[in-house]
């Protein structure tokens, strides 16, 4: 195996364009499980760790332009009062020590239904910025998971970063597994409200081929959040409402039955998920100025 070792970003793109072959890896935490149990046997290995730019964080115009290589670490430390979606979500990434070398950009060349990062990137409207020698391209998450298990990638392309925008009200993140820390979740929802725009919007994972929104259940709510006036009032949400958000949420999903849980479990996991992250969503609103 070949080991491509780059310190800028212009070397990166070119050392991808000759070896599209070659596996990228920044903090290695699903590369090296996967060599080390001999699930994948890439031709080379392109190591961006190396490449400053990856590492880095800014804020424009409302959008957190977040670097493929910035850790889960940071994430929680830095963002979370800008994503606090994805800072939930990333505080519950494996143990300390895997959230100080993981990435989200890692998780989005993985694309693994299971990462945990992936709900509350849908949630939040996030675009995923891929890169080439050919030139850059932007992808909305929501286009970007594929039902094979793959991101929407091209063989000569990279993750340059993901943009999302800025929280302006509440965003929750809850998932289920077999233990509170290092096991991958059976069912993951989140949700964010956004009160700017009157929307409401989600991400599901672990309950499908690839994660994704559960788009009838969010245009239910926001209907409803509109239609009840309940942006302005921050009135209490019925009971039926969010029972009814929670069905639909779990209608959105297409589990399977695996050693971690049955298809049956899956779903009323994630309606039940759906229902108190909304309910804690909400009082967090109603409590806001």
């Amino acid at each position: 195996m070949e080991f491509l070792s780059v310190a800028t970003w212009e070397d990166a793109l070119a050392a991808r364009a000759a070896h599209p072959g070659a596996l990228p890896i920044a903090g290695g935490t699903d590369v090296m499980a996967g060599l080390n149990h001999d699930l994948d046997r890439p031709s080379a290995l392109l190591d961006l760790a190396r490449v400053p730019e990856l590492s880095q964080w800014r804020t424009h115009e409302g959008i957190v332009r977040l670097g493929a290589c910035v850790t889960y670490a940071r994430i929680v430390a830095e963002l979370g009062d800008r994503l606090p979606g994805l800072a939930m979500a990333s505080h519950t990434v494996g143990s300390p020590q895997i959230r100080r070398r993981g990435t989200v950009g890692g998780s989005l060349g993985s694309a693994s239904p299971e990462g945990d990062a992936h709900p509350p990137l849908l949630a939040a409207g996030a675009v995923v910025e891929a890169a080439s020698v050919r030139g850059v391209r932007r992808i909305p998450a929501v286009d970007f998971y594929q039902e094979d298990g793959r991101g929407a990638l091209a063989a000569d392309e990279l993750i340059a970063a993901v943009l999302v925008p800025v929280a302006t009200g509440p965003q929750r993140f809850s998932k289920i597994g077999g233990r509170q820390a290092m096991a991958v979740a059976v069912a993951s929802f989140a949700l964010s409200l956004d009160p700017a725009r009157r929307r409401a919007a989600s991400g599901i994972g672990s309950v499908a081929p690839a994660p994704r929104p559960a788009a009838v259940a969010d245009e239910f709510l926001t209907g409803e959040l509109d239609a009840s006036g309940l942006w302005d009032s921050r009135a209490r949400l019925g009971e039926s409402l969010m029972y009814r958000y929670g069905e639909l949420v779990a209608e959105a999903a297409s589990p399977s039955d695996d050693i971690r849980a049955t298809a049956e479990y899956r779903r009323l996991a994630l309606a039940v998920m759906a229902r108190r992250t909304l309910a804690r969503a909400w009082s967090e609103y109603q409590g806001g100025q």
